[in-house]
């Protein structure tokens, strides 16, 4: 029987490991990064750098008169779809650089499934639009960005998008072969692109949920009930992270298998922390 490489961290016992895997490589952490890039929204309108309501085309050259704000974008409530035109191959996102995206900014009404604001829409697209924008607001790069107003604030420093050591990549392999990550360093960062170790991942959950630390959680969070959570997947790796504030929290990160499981392993361990 196939057995998925399995990393679960929890508050309610020790981290357990499954075939052997230390929880200290860097892992695809998938669409998690909407979670970062909502924190730095409001970290950045909190310092007053920008207002969470201002119109996209303030800082990017969309079109005027879209109706679409970076808090629009920030709650899947843009209208833009959930990818962006042309999305396709075994490595769908690796056309996708900056240059593509600014050549869709001057289109949005066109490109636009619905109007902004009535309902939502899952959007990587609308996320690459949100990171450049913020980009462009603090006029500095993505990765920077993060890292001065939401990694480093938190202690939090295993996050990247480009991992420097090989040997601590963590990647799925076929006959002895590793198999090539989609490549998601272009425009689509933002909204699916960082790797992170999984306790990364739990330092990042428990200090921007549990504790607080950088006061309300974003609206990059998806809610059920009191349970603040985000999942991601990519070619082959998911992930799920959780939490109910004052309550229990999970992590789980799986190589390969189907995301949903991963979900329901996240639900499991959740259940099992108390927190219902």
């Amino acid at each position: 029987m196939h057995r998925v490489p399995t990393c679960v961290l929890t508050d309610a016992a020790a981290p357990r490991l499954v075939d052997g895997h230390a929880v200290d490589r860097f892992v695809e952490i998938g669409s998690f990064t909407k979670v970062l890039t909502g924190t730095a929204l409001m970290r950045l309108a909190a310092a007053g750098v920008l207002d969470a309501d201002d119109p996209v085309e303030r800082w990017l050259p969309a079109a005027p008169g879209t109706g679409i704000t970076l808090r629009h974008l920030a709650e899947h409530t843009s209208g833009l779809p959930r990818l962006p035109p042309g999305i396709t191959g075994r490595d769908p996102y690796a056309a996708f650089d900056r240059a593509a995206l600014h050549r869709l900014l001057g289109r949005l009404d066109g490109v636009r499934v619905r109007p902004p604001g009535r309902e939502e829409e899952y959007s990587n697209l609308g996320y690459a639009v949100l990171g450049e924008a913020l980009s462009r607001a603090a006029g500095t790069s993505y990765e920077e960005l993060l890292a001065t107003h939401v990694l480093r604030p938190l202690d939090v420093h295993e996050v990247s998008a480009r991992p420097a050591a090989a040997d601590r990549l963590l990647a799925p392999g076929l006959l002895g072969r590793p198999r090539r990550p989609w490549t998601m360093t272009g425009a689509i960062l933002p909204a699916g692109g960082l790797w992170a170790t999984p306790r990364a991942v739990a330092d990042l959950l428990v200090r921007l949920v549990v504790e607080r630390r950088l006061g309300t959680p974003a609206p990059s969070w998806q809610r059920s009930g009191r349970l603040y959570w985000h999942n991601g997947a990519t070619r082959h790796a998911s992930v799920f992270a959780g939490a109910a504030p004052g309550g229990g929290w999970a992590v789980v990160h799986r190589l390969g298998g189907d995301p949903e499981r991963t979900d329901r392993a996240g639900i499991d361990a959740l259940r099992g922390t108390g927190s219902g």
